[in-house]
């Protein structure tokens, strides 16, 4: 009789003891203490500080995710920066405006701007034309080394220069020695009648879009605004300008005179002896009454007033890419514009605002028109053309 009385005892024990282990293991359902649960910091458990370059997670983005986890929902914000050149009447340009001045719209949308004060280095990368037909002309591009370290880049930008006939030639990479940059220009020398544009202003922007995108990324173009044998056409160029976010400064040489100053081609011999012409009675037909009748071939220059003539009604490449990307168009025809030129192009790139802007219209995928309006009368402002937006799906 005892035994079966002893081995329900021992049961009932053995089924109290397993229920009070198991309601241990789980969480109470009212926690005595309100706020999260503070681990000692020596305890295996603890989260060790962050170290100098681990990954964290930031506003947006969220960490590895764990089994039995919630749905994350992952968001980008996507910033534009904008740059302003803000001139007067006379070109001069424009300082000590605020973003109250202007009003920025994003395909047609107003948007809330602000003035991005972060210091942004230039990446610059100069294309310079070196074909026989500027031949003349080179020596003066070739003095401007200087300039292009002191007055564009400053202390914390950096330069690469590109020569183009009908090749496209890197001089030097990307490099922020004034003695470097100074050794490529003097390595231009005319080459072929050939020259490039629209390929070696394509290879610029490759270059450029491979720099961080907190640098200013500019090509500068030093050349006649025409091309003569590029495999690429304009607005492949120019598409490439607008996702890299490219702003396109030029500095025209001119065609009339590369075509006066470029060296003449030996002529063909004439098949007509002198004493064969026709002349007045009594002149005998010499070699130095040939040269006196014969003063010189001016085709070419009555060619070059032909192409220019014409392209009042067609666009030069120049022109579309300084027009689209926000730069600006300059010319030359000494040493002295020429390095006016470089001086001012190096004013403006200091003087500029960079409006910074968050689009309320990040659901539009494609191409973005940005129009910035200044609120001041008597000014005009100019700026990039727009830029590409993929489309995003901001949940993951």
């Amino acid at each position: 009789m005892r035994k079966p009385i002893l081995i329900a005892f021992l049961l009932l024990a053995a089924v109290l003891l397993l229920t009070g282990f198991q309601a241990a293991q789980q969480p109470p359902l009212f926690p005595s203490t309100v706020g999260p649960i503070q681990v000692p910091k020596d305890s295996p458990g603890a989260q060790a500080p962050a170290q100098p370059g681990a990954a964290q997670t930031s506003p947006g983005q969220s960490g590895p995710s764990q089994p039995g986890s919630d749905v994350i929902f992952r968001s980008s914000t996507r910033f534009v920066i904008a740059p302003v050149t803000v001139t007067d009447r006379d070109g001069r340009i424009v300082n000590s405006l605020t973003t109250l001045d202007f009003q920025l719209y994003d395909n047609k949308k107003l948007q809330k701007i602000t003035e991005d004060q972060a210091t942004h280095p230039i990446s610059l990368v100069v294309a310079v034309e070196a074909s026989g037909e500027v031949e003349k002309i080179i020596p003066q591009v070739q003095k401007i080394g200087t300039l292009l370290s002191n007055l564009l880049v400053g202390d914390s930008g950096e330069v690469a220069v590109l020569s183009f006939d009908h090749r496209v030639q890197t001089l030097t990479g990307f490099t922020s020695d004034p003695d470097q940059i100074n050794a490529a220009m003097k390595k231009l020398k005319p080459g072929s009648t050939s020259f490039r544009l629209n390929d070696a202003a394509m290879q610029g922007m490759n270059l450029l879009r491979n720099r961080p995108p907190t640098r200013k990324r500019i090509l500068l173009l030093i050349t006649e605004s025409r091309d003569n044998g590029s495999e690429l056409h304009v607005r492949d160029v120019l598409t490439q300008a607008e996702f890299a976010n490219v702003v396109v400064y030029s500095v025209d040489m001119s065609h009339l005179l590369a075509a006066l100053t470029s060296t003449a081609q030996p002529p063909r011999p004439d098949p007509i002896p002198p004493e064969a012409r026709h002349l007045p009675a009594g002149q005998i037909g010499t070699a130095t009454t040939d040269a006196q009748n014969n003063m010189g071939d001016w085709t070419p220059a009555l060619k070059e007033i032909f192409i220019a003539a014409k392209a009042i009604f067609v666009p030069n490449p120049l022109e579309v890419y300084t027009k689209y990307t926000g730069g600006r168009e300059y010319s030359f025809i000494s040493q002295k514009t020429l390095e006016r030129a470089i001086a001012d192009i190096g004013e403006e790139l200091h003087s500029q605002y960079l409006l910074t802007y968050s689009p309320n219209n990040q659901n539009e995928a494609g191409f973005h028109e940005i129009e910035v309006r200044i609120l001041k009368p008597g000014l005009k402002v100019r700026t990039r053309n727009g830029y590409w937006l993929a489309q995003v799906n901001d949940q993951q």
